[in-house]
């Protein structure tokens, strides 16, 4: 039985003011709602804090995560999708042994649609509350499509299809044909739906000599998906090139192209290339969710020292600030949580990408394009008309590009660059090796930084033990030196989807063009000075960077190892 009203049980618990509800009142009056309403649409207030009060109000249980094991397909099923969205409510199981149905509501008050489900579900189903973002998760993640081994099933049962696949002698009609037929179609959404529910960056459809592999690359690792039945490859391709508006005719030369989605209330922006292989055309997905909001550079895991560093080397009116790390490092997204630190209007920023990955209001972005000539060098000279304040420069891939960098920084620019290299250090001698000459790099380049992505625990299932003391060796540690420090290793649950991992988080290593690193570059000094000189003026190196997130009971020694483990010699 409902008691109160959600505003005064907010004030009572210290979530709201009187005088923000006071506020609040007369913004309802003037929109012609109910403060409740107002309440539920404030960012300020937290929706965790909302279910709280609702629960209270209520009398009814408060829900703060949806298990699998909760949910049922079959329940799931008896209702649209868009009506539970819409409404923010879902049938569960709410007690496993019994298996009770229960609904979860992130709006109790609201009591249509939660009396429409319950002329499905029986007159007596009890109701729970849960914030509106855990629902809708939930949902993304539990509502039952056709099930993939169905589906696959019904793809190799499909005669009129297995009759038709014959390779070699097959003509593009018969292929657009094909790819447009129902099962194709089913199993191709399937695929890009799965990839994005389960938080995949990256699809791999390869063809072998008998069969296909599905797989999904989710927190930097590839895992098998599905197999579906060779026969179906030539539709499966066919349907993706016509998604992508590709050449369906083509099957001798590599082709790129880009298929514009929306799943689950996200726009996905997927870049897919295909390339000719012996067996077909395998097909790489890479999936960009554009909804995607940046981290601020407090919460990308900093030690403070190099917080410090990097707050001064952006605050600074020119130089190069140089990102470093192989391919999937996550250089670029410490470059947006940079640049959307220094946007604002009172600066001119401008980026040239290939590709723009991330849409951010406020800056101008540049696509390269390199086959109508407007390559990175090319851009960067037009940007330099453009009165910029900061240049952001996706890669510097050649003398050409360094050197415009270069100049623009001589001449009053903040420039953000990344570079393809192992250390913060190195960074110093693959300029030397581009050709671009050593007081130049002394005089512009403000600092390094270096970077990795390693796996995070999953804070559900992740349990302490005791290493190996081979392995505390590696990290400079001894038994007795490690004694207050609790390990962790990777166990798996239904959260990760038994990985034992779950996101990912960076490790850092950031080296300052202090006085001594600038008389050493002069001097042309190879990469293991560098970094002897770097770390007495305060660097911390990756693995010692990955050694204080083990610490924090974030990541494991595995993970940090196997990031790491080749940069032990330079130390």
């Amino acid at each position: 039985m409902a008691h109160k009203n959600l505003s005064q049980l907010l004030v009572e618990n210290g979530t709201i003011t009187n005088e923000l509800l006071a506020t609040l009142q007369q913004e309802a009056e003037a929109q012609q709602i109910t403060v409740d309403e107002l309440i539920k649409q404030h960012k300020d207030i937290a929706p965790a804090a909302i279910a709280q009060a609702y629960a209270t109000m209520f009398t009814i249980p408060l829900i703060t995560t949806i298990t699998e094991k909760m949910t049922d397909p079959d329940l799931l099923s008896q209702v649209p999708l868009r009506f539970l969205r819409e409404h923010a409510v879902m049938p569960i199981i709410i007690d496993e042994a019994t298996r009770q149905v229960g609904l979860v509501t992130a709006d109790p008050a609201n009591f249509e649609p939660l009396d429409e489900l319950r002329l499905i579900f029986g007159a007596d189903t009890p109701t729970a509350v849960a914030p509106r973002s855990i629902i809708i998760d939930a949902m993304n993640k539990y509502y039952p499509l056709e099930g993939t081994k169905q589906m696959i099933a019904e793809l190799a049962q499909d005669e009129e299809l297995a009759d038709s696949m014959d390779f070699g002698a097959i003509a593009s009609e018969d292929i657009v044909g094909m790819a447009t037929d129902a099962p194709i179609i089913k199993l191709v959404n399937h695929i890009l739906y799965q990839a994005v529910k389960q938080g995949a960056s990256d699809i791999h459809i390869e063809p072998f000599e008998k069969e296909i592999h599905v797989r999904y690359r989710i927190d930097g690792n590839l895992y098998p998906s599905m197999m579906p039945p060779k026969r179906a490859q030539a539709a499966i391709t066919a349907r993706l090139k016509i998604m992508a508006n590709m050449d369906i005719a083509e099957k001798r030369k590599p082709q790129g192209g880009r298929i514009p989605l929306k799943i689950a209330d996200k726009a996905i922006d997927v870049r897919v290339s295909m390339l000719p292989v012996a067996f077909g055309e395998r097909i790489v997905m890479r999936l960009l969710d554009k909804s995607k909001t940046f981290s601020s550079l407090d919460t990308l895991g900093f030690s403070e020292r190099d917080f410090a560093v990097i707050n001064r080397c952006i605050s600074l009116p020119n130089g190069i600030l140089l990102i470093t790390g192989p391919t999937g490092s996550g250089k670029t997204s410490t470059l947006y949580a940079i640049l959307s630190k220094l946007n604002s209007p009172e600066v001119n920023i401008v980026t040239v990408e290939d590709p723009v990955e991330y849409q951010m209001m406020g800056i101008g972005q540049v696509q390269v394009r390199e086959k109508v000539g407007l390559t990175f060098a090319n851009a960067l000279r037009e940007i330099l008309r453009q009165d910029p304040d900061i240049i952001m420069i996706g890669e510097t891939r050649d003398n050409e590009t360094a050197q415009i960098a270069i100049q623009a920084a001589l001449t009053g620019h903040l420039v953000l660059s990344t570079l393809h290299t192992n250390s913060a250090p190195a960074a110093i001698t693959r300029l030397i090796d581009m050709g671009i000459e050593p007081f130049l790099i002394a005089s512009t380049i403000v600092a390094v930084v270096a970077q990795r992505l390693v796996r995070k625990l999953c804070p559900h299932c992740k349990t302490p033990y005791k290493p190996d003391s081979e392995v505390l060796q590696r990290f400079g540690l001894t038994p007795s030196s490690s004694k207050d420090i609790v390990f962790y290793k990777a166990v798996g649950c239904e959260e990760c989807l038994h990985t034992g991992y779950k996101g990912r988080l960076p490790l850092f290593e950031i080296m300052e063009m202090s006085n001594a690193i600038s008389r050493l570059t002069m001097e042309r000094s190879d990469t293991a000075v560098l970094q002897r000189q770097a770390r007495a003026d305060g660097m911390t190196l990756l693995m010692e960077d990955g050694l204080r997130k083990i610490k924090a009971g974030l990541t494991t020694i595995e993970e940090v190892l196997a990031e790491t483990a080749i940069l032990e010699g330079l130390t």
